[in-house]
């Protein structure tokens, strides 16, 4: 019995020294914060604009009409025969949803606590949460694109496929990898200020070598493997996959995409966590 009691008082003390514990349990406890988070940068981010939120798909769908007005009509883009569809501009639109989500979470996170400095220096703050309010903020962006984006596909393809119900779990992988990284960078920037800067390169080469503007077939065969080694390139194709077909998901395809996730958002909470402590003397 005394064996007994002492194996179990050493696995609570191992479960409570579990690294990172305390760090998701603010994450948890703080979920009404992260609504009120999430509420404010929604709001804030189009104060005193007159057509307000719809900047932020004016912006994109500006960039998607440029794009496919290069690509298609000057340069002569087609798409390979075997190709979900045919049609260009919904082609680019469904590749570019996911990337549009993650490169916003990742910037902005970059930047986030030196904007919410006197939140962090003043209080008593969970710095945690703000990456993940600036994602769900960007989430309803991106929910809206997407209806828009459905609706076109109807239009223009006749089709709504029901596997679209399964990007709510893309969305949550999204938002995993997005957030993970953006506690690196948001973290890195208050000790090294050059980081945003490095960020807004990397994200810019990241989606030049994401097959979004052209088909993967049609990348040279001897870089094929910049896109096996690119995660986002894995969460365009699903993303398309759900919505121009019927297809079950790859689960090879979807475990890929759950281990870079799952990575991701574990390495970035515990490299983040050790960073923390020094925020309140930096900012």
């Amino acid at each position: 019995m005394v064996a007994r009691g002492y194996t179990a008082t050493l696995i609570r003390q191992g479960m409570t020294s579990i690294p990172g514990k305390h760090f998701a349990r603010n994450l948890v406890t703080r979920r009404a914060l992260v609504y009120q988070m999430m509420r404010r940068d929604f709001q804030q981010r189009f104060v005193g604009s007159a057509a307000g939120w719809l900047w932020g798909i004016v912006h994109p769908g500006v960039m998607l009409l440029t794009w496919t007005y290069v690509f298609q009509v000057c340069l002569g883009m087609t798409l390979p025969k075997e190709e979900l569809t045919q049609n260009y501009p919904i082609f680019l639109i469904c590749g570019f949803l996911p990337w549009l989500l993650f490169q916003e979470t990742v910037q902005r996170s970059s930047m986030s606590l030196i904007e919410n400095s006197n939140l962090i220096t003043k209080t008593v703050f969970p710095s945690e949460v703000i990456p993940i309010s600036i994602f769900l903020s960007s989430m309803l962006h991106h929910l809206l694109a997407l209806g828009i984006t459905i609706v076109a596909i109807a239009i223009w393809l006749h089709q709504i496929s029901p596997m679209l119900l399964l990007l709510p779990l893309y969305m949550v992988l999204i938002g995993m990898f997005a957030v993970g990284i953006g506690w690196v960078v948001a973290g890195l920037q208050v000790y090294i200020r050059d980081t945003a800067q490095v960020v807004t390169v990397v994200l810019n080469l990241w989606y030049w070598l994401t097959p979004i503007m052209i088909a993967e077939s049609k990348v040279p065969q001897r870089f094929r493997f910049l896109v096996a080694m690119n995660p986002m390139s894995y969460v365009v194709h699903a993303y398309r996959a759900r919505l121009l077909s019927t297809q079950w998901p790859s689960l090879a395809e979807f475990a890929v995409i759950f281990a870079y996730a799952a990575a991701a958002l574990v390495i970035g909470g515990l490299f983040f966590r050790q960073l923390k402590r020094g925020f309140a003397d930096v900012l």
